[in-house]
C-alpha cells in the first residue's frame, strides 16, 4: 500500500501541474459524460423504439462524425491553435446534448450524434480518450510535459479520466432511480442524463479558457501554413495507418453499442451495465498507476503495447462463451484492466517521436483509419445481433486485435521514444517545453 500511495502521489504531483491541470480537468469533465453515454445512448434508443439495425446506423454516423472532427481538428490545430479548438468541441457536445434531451426523432438524434459525437465514446475504461478532441488535447499536453514526464504525465491523464468515468458509469443508474422514486418515466430517466451532458459540454469549454498555448507551430518559414509532414514522419503515419485501421474495425464492436449487446444477451439494464463499468473504471486506476514501471518491465513501450493487446484479445474472445452476465462482466473487467496498460503507453508513444510541429497532424492522422474503419463497426453489428449468433461480433473483434499485436511489433520494434534512446539521467535534464511570455 506504501508503494501504491508513493506512485500515486508521484504521478498526481508531475501531471498536476502549471496549465497541465486545466487539461487533466477538462479530461475529467469530458469522461464523465462518455462515462455515461457509452451506456445509454444505446438502451435510449431502445426505449425511444428503434430496433438493432437502426441503433448500428446512428452509431455509425456518431462515429463518422467523430472521424470527419478528428480530421478536421488535426489540421486545424497546427495551424490556429490547439486551445481554441477544445474549446469550441466543448461546446459542439453541449448543442448535441440538448437535442437528445429534447427529441426522439431519428434525423435530428443522428445529426446530432454525428456533430456533438454523442454516443461515440470509447467505453470502458478509456477514459475520455476518444474522439475529436483527441489530436488537439495529445499534442498541448505534450507540450506542456516535456520528454522526461511526457508518459508519467499521460499515464496520469488516463488515472483521472478513468476514475472520472467512474462516476459517470454511476450516474448510468439514474434512470432506474428515476423511475423508482415515481419522478417519471425511464425514458425520463435517460433525458435527465442528457440535460446534464449539455452542463458538461459548457464546462469541458470554460476549463480549457485559462490554458497558454505557445504557438511557434502555427506558421513555417514560408507562410500561413505549417510545413508538410516530414519523410520520416509520413513512413510512420503510413505503418499507423495500418494498425490503427486494424484496430478500429475492432474498436467498432466494443464502443457503446458493446451495452447494447450486454442488455441483449444478459437482459441487463442500464444500471446493470453501469456497474460493471463502474468496477472497470475504478480497476483501472491500478495498472494506470504502475504504467511507467510495467513499461520498464517488459522492455520498452512496444513490447507492452504488444504483450497487452495480445492478452486483451485472448480474454475478449472469452467473453461470448460465458453463460451468466457475471462471468461475462469478470472476463471483460480482466480484460479491460489488462488493456489500459497500452493507452497512456501508446499516446505517449506517438508524440515522442514525432517532431513537436506535427504532433496535431500525426495525432490526427494516425488515427484517422480507426475512425474510418471503426465505422463499419455498429451497423455491421446491429445486423449480426439480428442475424447471427451473438458472439460472432466479439470473437471477429478478437481476431483482428490479436492481428494488430503482430503488425505493431512488426512495424515498430526497432522505433524507439526519446526516452529510450538516451540514459534517463540525459532525458531528466533536457527541459521541459517553454512557457509562452
Amino acid at each position: 500500500m506504501t508503494r501504491i500511495r508513493r506512485s500515486l502521489a508521484a504521478l498526481l504531483q508531475t501531471s498536476w501541474r502549471g496549465d497541465l491541470r486545466y487539461l487533466l480537468a477538462g479530461r475529467a469533465v469530458r469522461s464523465v459524460s462518455q462515462g455515461y453515454l457509452a451506456i445509454v445512448v444505446p438502451l435510449f434508443l431502445v426505449r425511444a423504439g428503434y430496433n438493432t439495425v437502426q441503433i448500428g446506423v446512428l452509431l455509425t454516423a456518431a462515429a463518422a462524425g467523430s472521424a470527419a472532427l478528428t480530421a478536421l481538428v488535426g489540421f486545424a490545430a497546427d495551424r490556429w491553435g490547439r486551445k481554441p479548438l477544445l474549446i469550441g468541441l466543448g461546446l459542439a457536445t453541449a448543442a448535441g446534448g440538448l437535442v437528445f434531451a429534447t427529441t426522439t426523432s431519428y434525423v435530428p438524434l443522428m445529426i446530432a450524434a454525428a456533430l456533438g459525437t454523442i454516443g461515440a465514446g470509447g467505453g470502458a475504461g478509456s477514459g475520455g480518450a476518444f474522439g475529436p478532441y483527441y489530436p488537439a488535447e495529445q499534442a498541448l499536453i505534450a507540450e506542456h510535459a516535456g520528454d522526461a514526464d511526457r508518459t508519467t504525465v499521460f499515464s496520469g491523464l488516463s488515472l483521472i479520466g478513468v476514475a472520472a468515468g467512474a462516476v459517470g458509469a454511476a450516474l448510468a443508474g439514474l434512470p432506474r432511480l428515476v423511475t423508482t422514486l415515481g419522478w417519471g418515466t425511464r425514458l425520463d430517466g435517460y433525458r435527465s442524463l442528457f440535460w446534464i451532458t449539455t452542463v458538461l459540454g459548457v464546462v469541458m469549454s470554460a476549463v480549457i479558457l485559462p490554458v497558454r498555448e505557445a504557438r511557434p507551430h502555427r506558421v513555417s518559414a514560408g507562410g500561413a501554413r505549417p510545413a508538410p509532414l516530414s519523410r520520416q514522419t509520413r513512413g510512420l503515419l503510413l505503418r499507423f495507418s495500418l494498425t490503427n485501421g486494424i484496430n478500429g474495425l475492432a474498436i467498432g464492436f466494443l464502443g457503446p453499442i458493446l451495452a447494447l449487446w450486454f442488455h441483449l444477451r444478459y437482459h441487463v439494464d442500464s444500471a446493470t451495465i453501469g456497474t460493471l463499468y463502474l468496477a472497470i473504471n475504478l480497476g483501472a486506476v491500478l495498472p494506470y498507476l504502475g504504467v511507467p514501471w510495467i513499461s520498464r518491465r517488459l522492455g520498452g513501450v512496444v513490447r507492452t503495447v504488444v504483450a497487452v493487446r495480445a492478452a486483451s484479445a485472448a480474454l475478449l474472445a472469452l467473453m461470448p462463451l460465458m453463460p451468466t452476465f457475471a462471468l461475462a462482466g469478470a472476463v471483460y473487467l480482466a480484460r479491460m484492466l489488462i488493456n489500459a496498460v497500452s493507452v497512456p503507453v501508446r499516446q505517449s508513444y506517438v508524440m515522442g517521436i514525432v517532431a513537436p510541429t506535427e504532433r496535431s497532424r500525426m495525432a490526427a492522422l494516425s488515427n484517422l483509419p480507426a475512425r474510418v474503419f471503426s465505422l463499419t463497426g455498429p451497423a455491421l453489428m446491429g445486423v449480426m445481433l439480428s442475424v447471427m449468433w451473438i458472439g460472432v461480433p466479439l470473437e471477429l473483434a478478437a481476431a483482428l486485435q490479436l492481428l494488430y499485436s503482430a503488425l505493431f511489433w512488426r512495424f515498430f520494434r526497432t522505433v524507439r521514444p526519446p526516452e529510450e534512446r538516451v540514459p534517463p539521467a540525459a532525458v531528466a535534464q533536457e527541459p521541459a517545453a517553454e512557457e509562452p511570455d
